[in-house]
C-alpha cells in the first residue's frame, strides 16, 4: 500500500500509532440526487489519497473493463459499491462507509443511495453524520433529490454542509454555472437551520479541487475539498451536552459487583460526580468506570462502559443515568418529526413498537399534524403518511420513557417505529417536546377496581371481538349470545359497527385511516366496558389484525376472545341484506371490505364459526359454552 508517510524502521512505532490514534475523527456523509457522482467522489478521495492498497487498484482496474462507465478512464465508484446489484446497475443501493485516514484527521465517510425509494437508507447514514457533502450535477442544478436530502440531514441534526458542484467539466468549468447554483441553493437552504455552508466547483473524475485547489477554476477562491475536512471544526456537539447514560444491562457477575452497563449518548463523567436516574429520581455518586482495559478516570461520548454508584440503588435496563444537575425529561405522550420508511402507510391510531436507546414500548400516533414538502418546506394537511415522507406527529406510549428533545441531544432524542407484525423498521422519529396533557393527566386511585365490580355481578369480564365480513352474521350470533348471558342473569353490552357510527364514530368514514380510528376508539370503549365487570360483545368488520391485535393488548390476559365469523365472501354476497356488495361491484361504495379493500383473517381465533354450515343460534349456543368452561360465568 502506498503511503503519505513512511515509518522508517528506527521511528519510533508506538509514537507513530499514538499520534494517529489521537487524531480526530470526522463522520460525513455524501448523498443528493441519482447520478451526481457520489461513490466517484469518495473513490477519488482514497484514490488521491493514496489509501488504496495494490491488490485493491488492480481489482478495480480489472472490474473497470467489466462494469466501468467511465470509458478508458478508472471508474472510481467501484470502490465504493460493493453489492453486484450496484455494480450491474451502475447505481447505490445500500449505505457504504469507509475509513480512510490523512496526517491531519480520520474520516469515516458513509456514501448514501440517490434514488427516492431508498431515502431511508440515505437517513441511516445521515443519523450519526457530523457533516453532509450534497452533491450536484452542475447540467443539472438544484433537483428534488438535492431538496429533499438537504431537509432530511437539517432535520437530523447535521449543521455543517458542503455543496460539492460536480461535474464541472461538463461546463467547461463555468462561473457562471457555478454562481447560479450556489444562488439557488443557499436560497433554498435559508429556512433549514444550517451553520456554514461551503460551495465547491468539483470534477470528481478528473480530481478538480478534491486533494487541491485546480488551476481549471482560477476564479474559485474557496477551499478544495480535503483540506477544508481537514479543518472543519464540528466540535461541541455531543461532548458538551449534558452527561446520559442509556442502561443496557445490570452487570451482576457475583454478589461483589453490581454495575450498569452502556454507551455513553452524551457528555462526560468521572468518578464522584453526582448522578440521578430517570424514571425513579434517586441520586448516588460514581464509584468506577470500569472497561475491558481497566477503570478510566474519565469517559466521554461513544464509550461504552460500566459504572458502578457509591448507593445501592434501583436500576434496571431502559432506565437512563444522567448527570445530578440536569436530568433526562420523562413523559408518555410527545410531539416529533418522523420519517415513514415502508411501503403501508402510517395510520394514526394504529400501534406500533417505539425503540429508544435502550427501551421498547408501544405506541400510537394519535395525531398527524401536518406532512412537510419537501420541496418548498410548508406545512401540508393529510391523514397518513406514505413511503418516504415527513410527518410532524402526536404521539402516546404505553409506559413512560426517558428522552431529551432531539434538538438537544441526537441520541436520546430519536427512535425508531418498528412493525407488530413483520419486526421492520418502518419510521425514524426525532423528538420535538412533551404535549402538555402528559404532566396535567394523572391516572387517580379509586377504591372500587375492575374484580370488585365483577365480584358484584358474579361473572369473570371479557371482551368478544367478533369479526368477518359484512354478511357473515357477526352482529346475529352476537345478539343472540348477548340473550343467551342476559337469560342466564349475566351482565353485558354490545357494541355494535352499524349502531357505535351514529354516535360515538359518527364524524368517521370508511377509508383505511378512519377504520383504524373507528376500531381504536371501539377497543377503548370495550376496555372501559371489562373494567365495569362487564361482558362485552363487540361486533366490527375490523378488517386488519394490527387493530384487532392493537384491542387485544389493551385487555388483561384472558379477558379478550377473537370470534372469527369465517363466512365465506361468496356466501355473504348471495345473502347482501342491505344491498352493499351489488352497490360495491358496481363502483357505487368505494373501500367496501372484500371488493376494494382488504380483509386480513385472524391466524388463531379463539373461536372460529362459518355460518354457512352452522345455525346462528348454534353458533350462539358453542360461545356461550366456551364462556361457561373457562370460568367467565361464575367467580
Amino acid at each position: 500500500m502506498s503511503q503519505t508517510t513512511l515509518i522508517k524502521p528506527s521511528d519510533d512505532v508506538a509514537e507513530y500509532l499514538r499520534a494517529h490514534e489521537n487524531k480526530g475523527l470526522l463522520r460525513f456523509i455524501t448523498c443528493g440526487s441519482v447520478d451526481d457522482g457520489k461513490s466517484t467522489l469518495i473513490g477519488r478521495l482514497l484514490y488521491d489519497s493514496k489509501l488504496i492498497y495494490d491488490d485493491q487498484l488492480a481489482a478495480l482496474e480489472s472490474d473497470t473493463k467489466k462494469h466501468g462507465t467511465q470509458g478508458e478512464k478508472i471508474d472510481f465508484a467501484l470502490l465504493v459499491d460493493g453489492l453486484a446489484a450496484e455494480r450491474e446497475q451502475g447505481i447505490t443501493i445500500d449505505v457504504a462507509y469507509r475509513f480512510f485516514s490523512t496526517e491531519k484527521r480520520k474520516f469515516i465517510v458513509a456514501d448514501t443511495p440517490g434514488h427516492e425509494q431508498y431515502t431511508r437508507n440515505m437517513a441511516t447514514g445521515a443519523s450519526t453524520a457530523d457533516l453532509a457533502v450534497i452533491l450536484i450535477d452542475a447540467r443539472r442544478g438544484v433537483l428534488t433529490q438535492t431538496r429533499r436530502h438537504s431537509y432530511i440531514v437539517s432535520l437530523l441534526g447535521i449543521r455543517h454542509i458542503v455543496v460539492a458542484i460536480n461535474k464541472m467539466d461538463l461546463v467547461g468549468y463555468s462561473e457562471t454555472t457555478f454562481n447560479a447554483i450556489e444562488a439557488e441553493y443557499r436560497a433554498f437552504a435559508e429556512e433549514l437551520g444550517f451553520e456554514s455552508i461551503v460551495c465547491i466547483p468539483m470534477s470528481a473524475l478528473e480530481g478538480d479541487n478534491i486533494t487541491a485547489k485546480s488551476a481549471k477554476t482560477p476564479w474559485h477562491n474557496g477551499p478544495a475539498l480535503l483540506p477544508y475536512l481537514e479543518t472543519v471544526d464540528v466540535r461541541g456537539d455531543a461532548v458538551d451536552k449534558a452527561f446520559r447514560l442509556p442502561v443496557q444491562w445490570v452487570n451482576r457477575p457475583n454478589l461483589d459487583f453490581r454495575g450498569f452497563s452502556g454507551t455513553i449518548a452524551s457528555g462526560s463523567v468521572k468518578p464522584g460526580d453526582e448522578i440521578v436516574v430517570v424514571p425513579s429520581a434517586k441520586r448516588s455518586r460514581v464509584k468506577s468506570i470500569v472497561t475491558m482495559d481497566g477503570d478510566l478516570a474519565e469517559a466521554g461520548p461513544d464509550m461504552a462502559v460500566t459504572v458502578t454508584l457509591e448507593d445501592e440503588i434501583d436500576i434496571s435496563r431502559g432506565d437512563v443515568i444522567c448527570a445530578g444537575n440536569a436530568p433526562a425529561e420523562q413523559t408518555d405522550q410527545f410531539a416529533a418529526h418522523i420519517l415513514w420508511m415502508a411501503e403501508d402507510k402510517l395510520y394514526p391510531g394504529r400501534q406500533y413498537l417505539l425503540k429508544t436507546a435502550n427501551r421498547i414500548v408501544s405506541a400510537t400516533a394519535t395525531e398527524l399534524k401536518h406532512k412537510v414538502n419537501v420541496n418548498t418546506l410548508e406545512h401540508m394537511s393529510g391523514k397518513t403518511l406514505e413511503l418516504n415522507e415527513v410527518g410532524f406527529c402526536n404521539f402516546a406510549l404505553s409506559a413512560p420513557i426517558a428522552f431529551d428533545s432531539y434538538k438537544e441531544n441526537r441520541k436520546t432524542g430519536s427512535f425508531i417505529l418498528i412493525d407488530k407484525r413483520s419486526n421492520a423498521t418502518i419510521g425514524a422519529g426525532l423528538i420535538d417536546f412533551s404535549l402538555r396533557r402528559a404532566q396535567n393527566v394523572h391516572w387517580q386511585d379509586l377504591d372500587i377496581d375492575k374484580k370488585a365490580r365483577a365480584n358484584a355481578k358474579h361473572q369473570r369480564p371479557c371482551v368478544l371481538w367478533f369479526t368477518g365480513l359484512s354478511g357473515s352474521g357477526k352482529s346475529t350470533v352476537a345478539n343472540l349470545v348477548e340473550k343467551r348471558l342476559h337469560d342466564l342473569g349475566r351482565h353485558t353490552y354490545t357494541l355494535d359497527g352499524d349502531n357505535v357510527r351514529h354516535g360515538l364514530n359518527k364524524d368517521l368514514g370508511f377509508t383505511n385511516e378512519d377504520r383504524v380510528e373507528n376500531i381504536r376508539r371501539v377497543a377503548e370503549a370495550a376496555k372501559l366496558m371489562a373494567d365495569a365487570g362487564l361482558i362485552v360483545c363487540v361486533s366490527f368488520i375490523s378488517p386488519f389484525q394490527s387493530e384487532r391485535r392493537m384491542a387485544r393488548d389493551l385487555m388483561a390476559d384472558g379477558e379478550f376472545v377473537e370470534v372469527y365469523i369465517s363466512t365465506p365472501l361468496e356466501v355473504c354476497e348471495r345473502r347482501d341484506v342491505k344491498g352493499l356488495y351489488v352497490k360495491a361491484r358496481r363502483g357505487e361504495i368505494k373501500n367496501f371490505t372484500g371488493i376494494d379493500s382488504p380483509y386480513e383473517a385472524p391466524q388463531s381465533a379463539e373461536i372460529d364459526v362459518d355460518t354457512s354450515d352452522i345455525a346462528a343460534a348454534d353458533a350462539a349456543d358453542q360461545i356461550v359454552e366456551y364462556l361457561r368452561e373457562r370460568g367467565y360465568l361464575s367467580v
